[in-house]
């Protein structure tokens, strides 16, 4: 028999895409039903910006906050130290406590987009596992914590198992990573009262760790929800592009090429993002993924809109649709385009085509490069671009330069 949910929250999740799995729906259901539930997602602060992958789970904690529940953005000060190996072939680069500070201020501004943050029963609030990690004493949490674990049980876990079968080594270190974890959900619901720990489903062993921890140690029923892990359409891991991450910070991505990527999106996934990444209601977003033909670009715009207008605000997503259409549908040159600006000293006696292509993001090297310009994906000024061996000099560039890597993404070479 299938459970319909009672509270809103649950109800969300379940018709807009977002539930992969939960450890005890009814249990969590009647909780939401009870009062105002606390629920987690944890980040670690690996880069200065949080990225596409991560807006599916920052949608939950708004929807979270919408429905009447309180989210909390637990940042990973402590947890970063370690670095969490789920389903990574190697180990993360370990950094200093002044670059993941720094990493975290980045963090924090996208948050702040989507979150209320306060004192208030439904305000969201900020916290950082570096407040009770940092001062473990080592004896004290083998002691107090470690017994709790098994280590069989903790090798049969599929992020730990699928690096092992790769005979891939796992550090000790690494290894810790699903204790500190399962210890922070116990720490959140004896400091916070949070009932509940939301990830990507590639957590789930790392959040029923922290549920039977806290069980053990506190006696205390608390549950986890996982999202899917989602992959585009044509089976890409989401928030990737030939450019790299899809940043979420204005200053590591501009908000047109943010736009863009979501134009961008294929015909088979359009239904399911404004789902996922809009708040438009669900009848419309079926509506709108269903139209066919050249219709399905108005749809995407509309998607590409609404998701803007959440990160950067309705200017910067006005903006960069008037920038697209100006660049698309009249050949011109917009004023929002992504724009690589030389110095006289840059560019010297001159600089090539190939140069320009990877300097300006559209190509990943100068091989990628030259095998555009062979294909003829590459224009300039809107005009096909056939030599790989051009060389522009400084009165080439007294104008703008518009150069184009097939037909969606341009960019804008500037002297200053």
């Amino acid at each position: 028999m299938t459970y319909h949910p009672k509270s809103e929250f649950l109800h969300v999740m379940t018709e807009r895409g977002f539930l992969a799995d939960c450890t005890d729906y009814q249990g969590l259901d009647e909780a939401f039903a009870a009062g105002v539930v606390p629920a987690y997602i944890g980040y670690d602060a690996t880069a200065k910006s949080l990225h596409v992958g991560h807006l599916m789970n920052i949608m939950v904690l708004r929807w979270l906050q919408k429905c009447g529940g309180k989210p909390i953005t637990l940042m990973g000060g402590g947890t970063t130290k370690v670095g969490d190996p789920s389903f990574r072939s190697d180990e993360r680069p370990l950094l200093d406590a002044a670059a993941i500070d720094a990493n975290i201020d980045g963090m924090q501004k996208v948050f702040a987009k989507y979150l209320s943050y306060g004192d208030g029963e439904n305000d969201a609030t900020m916290l950082n596992n570096a407040e009770w990690l940092d001062h473990l004493n080592y004896l004290d949490f083998l002691r107090d914590i470690g017994r709790h674990f098994s280590v069989n049980r903790m090798l049969s876990f599929e992020s730990v198992k699928s690096r092992l079968d790769r005979e891939q080594s796992l550090s000790f270190l690494e290894f810790n990573y699903m204790i500190l974890q399962a210890y922070d959900f116990l720490e959140l619901n004896r400091r916070y009262g949070c009932l509940l720990q939301m990830g990507g489903s590639d957590q789930w062993g790392n959040i029923v760790n922290g549920i039977d921890l806290t069980r053990r140690v506190l006696d205390n029923e608390i549950y986890g929800l996982t999202t899917p892990l989602l992959t585009t359409s044509d089976g890409r891991k989401m928030g990737k592009s030939q450019g790299g991450a899809i940043w979420l910070n204005g200053d590591m991505l501009s908000p047109y090429e943010f736009w863009q990527f979501w134009r961008n999106t294929t015909d088979a996934d359009t239904g399911k993002f404004l789902k996922l990444f809009t708040e438009l209601p669900v009848e419309e977003c079926d509506r709108l993924g269903a139209l066919e033909g050249s219709e399905i670009n108005e749809a995407k715009i509309i998607l590409a809109n609404e998701v803007t207008t959440l990160l950067h605000g309705a200017e910067a997503a006005k903006a960069a649709e008037a920038t697209a259409r100006e660049v698309f549908e009249k050949g011109g040159v917009g004023d929002d385009l992504p724009t690589l600006e030389l110095s006289k000293a840059d560019l010297g006696d001159g600089i090539s085509i190939v140069q320009l292509l990877v300097r300006s993001g559209l190509a990943g090297s100068g091989k990628d490069a030259k095998r555009l310009i062979a294909e003829n994906g590459a224009k300039l000024n809107d005009e096909p671009l056939t030599n790989a061996g051009l060389f522009l000099t400084a009165e080439n560039l007294s104008e703008p330069l518009k150069l184009s890597a097939g037909k969606k993404r341009h960019a804008l070479v500037t002297l200053s």
